[in-house]
């Protein structure tokens, strides 16, 4: 089949959705499907085609820093790029509700060819930078504008949870909704032979994977460090980057081990996990957190926060492992709990791995993203007939 991938934001693979677009391009392409990607970014993948339109620049100064400070290139839309792009694929993904995406639902819609999209942005991903993530009319205005600009107007749509699938069948979206994880990456598993850096010798190293971001809620974990009994111990290893970079920096200043702050490849990652101890998973708002799933795909134990407003709470096996979001006192209790209990932190390992090792295989998940786009064109073509 001709495919065309459709993404507002691609850039650096340092969130989620971007991982989850270049995990499905890759697949697609190694299935013999022709794909072709619409994107603005210039460092696309050589082995398919590529379309870019423009980059949007922003002429105020708060969103330019935002923009940058994230490493991702937003695109424009250009009626003409996007319509030659897609005008003749058999189906057309899109990946984010926004721009680009609604003008190719447009264009779909009108000339009957097959699409879906996926659901990969909760409304207080917006909301959380104009300071309204807990304004429930204002989250609401924004789910229904998104509606009605994409998920209305393609056939399929893919939740990556259930719990985004719940959230947002309240809407009513006419999509038919498919419910499919978008899945680990085989090189995060558990290794045996990971030396641990000598600057780390001695310590419980914490390690929490996301964007620096208000709804991932990081700032809870360094004060928790301050509450345990075992301050003095704890490395925590913040793996991202994002606007509030130079915030956990300051707000980290009196912890006894620095904070440690970088952006690492696959390979450097999966050698983190697995000299960590322990991971924390402080997300407000979460559709399903990847980063987490590969850390247990690893076997290393979580907490997690118990946030109604995530999806990544339900990945939680035990009471240790879950704690009272936005709460630093209880992160707390439940960091000296692991460090003083390695064997319960031991036997979460084995069921963390089990769990992860049933559900969320990438290629597992690759083929029922697959089995989607063929159905969904599929059920097209009767309709047009």
């Amino acid at each position: 089949m001709k495919i065309a991938i459709v993404c507002d934001v691609l850039g650096k693979k340092n969130n989620g959705t971007t991982i989850a677009a270049y995990n499905l391009i890759d697949s697609l392409i190694a299935k013999g499907h022709e794909v072709i990607v619409v994107c603005s970014d210039e460092k696309i993948l050589s082995d398919c085609a590529h379309v870019q339109v423009p980059t949007l620049d922003l002429h105020f100064k708060a969103l330019n820093n935002y923009v940058s400070s994230n490493d991702i290139a937003v695109a424009v839309r250009d009626d003409r790029i996007i319509y030659n792009a897609i005008k003749d694929v058999d189906h057309c993904h899109i990946m984010m509700p926004f721009s680009l995406g609604g003008f190719a639902a447009q264009i779909c819609q009108r000339k009957g060819i097959s699409s879906s999209a996926g659901f990969h942005v909760q409304a207080e991903n917006f909301s959380s930078h104009f300071k309204l993530m807990n304004a429930a009319w204002f989250n609401s205005v924004v789910y229904r504008l998104i509606r009605n600009r994409l998920y209305n107007r393609v056939n399929s749509i893919h939740y990556p949870t259930e719990f985004i699938y719940d959230l947002f069948s309240k809407y009513r979206p006419t999509g038919k909704p498919y419910i499919i994880s978008n899945g680990v990456v085989p090189i995060f598993k558990k290794l045996d032979d990971v030396k641990r850096p000598d600057e780390y010798e001695g310590k419980f190293v914490i390690l929490s994977t996301g964007r620096y971001s208000r709804e991932k809620d990081q700032i809870t974990l360094i004060r928790a460090v301050k509450y345990s009994k075992y301050a003095d111990k704890i490395q925590l290893i913040f793996a991202g980057d994002g606007p509030l970079k130079k915030k956990f920096i300051y707000h980290s200043r009196r912890l006894k081990n620095p904070l440690k702050l970088a952006l690492f490849t696959r390979e450097e990652l999966v050698k983190v996990i697995n000299y960590s101890d322990l991971y924390v998973h402080t997300a407000i708002c979460e559709i399903e957190a990847i980063a987490c799933l590969e850390a247990l795909s690893c076997g290393l134990v979580p907490i997690i926060a118990n946030s109604r407003r995530s999806a990544t709470r339900k990945f939680s096996l035990s009471e240790h492992s879950s704690f009272i979001h936005h709460n630093p006192r209880d992160l707390a209790k439940k960091i000296d709990f692991m460090i003083e209990n390695p064997a319960v932190k031991q036997e979460l390992s084995n069921k963390y791995l089990e769990f992860s090792n049933q559900k969320f295989s990438l290629d597992d998940c690759m083929d029922k993203m697959e089995a989607m786009i063929i159905e969904t064109y599929k059920e097209n073509v009767k309709k047009m007939a």
